[in-house]
């Protein structure tokens, strides 16, 4: 038997991370991790390898469809090696998941393969490649999520598949049909869109991404459609039939109609579920609530109080940067500091292209809340900069308050808006005003410059390029 100060089980990015501050702390740790590889979800079959196809196949489209303008000829045409595309992806994965075990050794981790089920409320069982029992003064539960369905769905993982077959295809569906206008749809349809496949997506919501700001929906459906992608709002999947080569789908539409979509892959991406299948909670007295979420207080402690949760396990956005935050905050949490989340301000973003950002408050939430607020706004072809790259969709949108102009929402679409959301959330970070962005240089020629120009139209009606 092993003892520890810590134990983290899980080494998605709220895992290892805080496993990793753990140990900058001077704590004894260990790292238990179910699967051969390090990095869970995210590294392994979620943020990285589709980040990955999204650069691939972005490289491919653009080969086929916008060189020529840019004086660029390519002779003869331009082919697809889905093989090759996969490999380098798998070649991604592989080096950023090494990277996990350099950073494990480097900070004298103990890393045990194996599922880790509680005994009570002090043991862990490490069951599989790694057979232990591990004692701890303190217990981080990081365990992560998998793809949710709906219950009437049978995922084969053949033709009806979740996001993980999705990553890993053999061959460019025909039609590719969608369940889901969330973000892990959007951003595997527009990977499959561009190499060839005809791509339909079904959404419950009358809007796609539902979460964010209505503008940044509007945009980004113009943006897809114009694209080629079809959409299919207000509609609600009733049954998924699936046999050797083909899937149907029947859903009801706005109107009450029966439709039918026919393709030959169904990709389920209706959102994802807290994973903690034989974690052994119940011998731990650890609570969960109705929607499988471990219960946990304002510092991430369950009921029982040396065993924290963190990441998608508890409530919140499922987003690896925020398991990351409450990672290193439980790890500071235990070491006696008095770390701070202010969860207003974790940025959301979708990795199409265009990309679409955004932290704080959307217009609907402001406008619900009746709270007072100014709105600025500036499109993205006005800037010199977009032009020259010929990225001329999306805007940024600031909403600032009517009376203190305190930054309230910033929200994104456009060419590198992912990266660009971070100088919104300092600013917001610092409760900067509307009117302290709109003073500040920015770089000529940059996409950036929109943030400056959204907040003089925010502050006082007067952008200065359009």
């Amino acid at each position: 038997m092993s003892n520890y100060d810590v134990v983290v089980i899980g080494s998605g990015p709220g895992g290892y991370v805080s496993a990793i501050r753990c140990a900058q702390l001077g704590m004894k740790t260990a790292l238990v991790e179910k699967y051969d590889t390090l990095g869970g979800t995210c590294l392994n079959v979620g943020c990285i390898p589709s980040k990955a196809l999204l650069d691939s196949s972005h490289h491919f489209e653009d080969t086929q469809k916008h060189l020529e303008e840019h004086g660029i000829e390519v002779q003869g045409p331009v082919t697809l090696n889905l093989a090759k595309m996969m490999e380098r992806k798998s070649g991604v994965v592989s080096q950023t998941t090494k990277g996990i075990d350099f950073l494990m050794d480097k900070n004298k981790i103990d890393v045990l393969h194996g599922v880790g089920e509680f005994e009570d409320q002090n043991t862990l069982t490490v069951n599989g490649k790694d057979k232990q029992t591990l004692t701890a003064k303190h217990f981080i539960i990081a365990t992560g999520s998998k793809p949710a369905s709906l219950p009437f769905i049978e995922i084969d993982k053949k033709r009806v598949i979740t996001s993980t077959e999705a990553l890993s295809m053999t061959e460019v569906p025909k039609h590719l049909v969608i369940i889901g206008g969330g973000v892990i749809g959007l951003e595997l349809g527009q990977v499959y869109r561009r190499l060839g496949a005809e791509v339909s997506v079904v959404e419950y919501m009358d809007r796609i991404i539902p979460t964010m700001d209505g503008a940044q929906s509007k945009e980004l459906t113009k943006v897809l459609k114009k694209q080629g992608v079809k959409f299919f709002l207000s509609h609600q999947v009733q049954g998924v039939s699936a046999d050797k080569n083909e899937v149907t789908i029947t859903a009801l539409d706005k109107k009450g109609q029966e439709v039918q979509f026919t393709g030959d892959y169904c990709l389920v991406s209706v959102g994802r579920k807290p994973y903690t299948e034989g974690l052994g909670l119940d011998k731990a007295g650890v609570a969960v609530n109705e929607r499988g979420q471990i219960q946990v207080n304002d510092h991430l402690q369950t009921n029982i109080g040396h065993i924290y949760a963190i990441g998608d396990v508890v409530r919140g956005a499922m987003l690896a940067h925020k398991a990351e935050e409450e990672g290193v905050m439980v790890a500071e949490l235990i070491a006696g500091q008095k770390p701070h989340i202010n969860y207003n301000l974790i940025p959301g973003v979708v990795y199409t292209w265009p990309e679409v950002a955004s932290v704080g408050q959307t217009e609907e939430q402001l406008k619900a809340a009746g709270v007072a607020y100014k709105s600025g706004q500036f499109p993205m072809r006005a800037l010199g900069r977009s032009r020259a790259s010929g990225d001329v969709d999306g805007f940024v949108k600031i909403l600032s308050d009517a009376q203190t102009d305190e930054l309230l929402g910033v929200h994104m679409v456009g060419a590198r808006v992912a990266d660009l959301i971070a100088e919104a959330v300092t600013a917001m970070e610092f409760r900067a005003s509307a009117e302290d962005l709109a003073r500040m240089s920015h770089a000529h020629p940059t996409y950036a410059e929109a943030v400056k120009e959204a907040a003089l139209a925010a502050t006082e009606n007067r952008p200065l390029h359009i």
